[in-house]
């Protein structure tokens, strides 16, 4: 389940990110690039805060993320 999550949020954030370069981005939603990049190759474990901030950060809700 682990696995399906992290790739729905790597999806997710692609999506989001649009034509923005990492560095753009991951500055918008407050991580470093580099976890950016583990975390669109859904190679990144994401906490409940980090997932939160970037939430917060996008104006978008956890469903808006997990619910397709």
């Amino acid at each position: 389940m682990a696995d399906r999550l992290a790739k729905q949020l790597a999806k997710f954030l692609r999506k989001q990110r649009g034509d923005l370069t990492f560095k753009q981005f991951s500055r918008k939603v407050g991580v470093s690039d580099s976890t950016l990049h583990r975390m669109e190759m859904a190679e990144q474990n994401v906490t409940l805060k980090t997932l939160e901030q970037i939430c917060d950060r996008l104006k978008c809700s956890v469903a808006d993320v997990f619910g397709e």
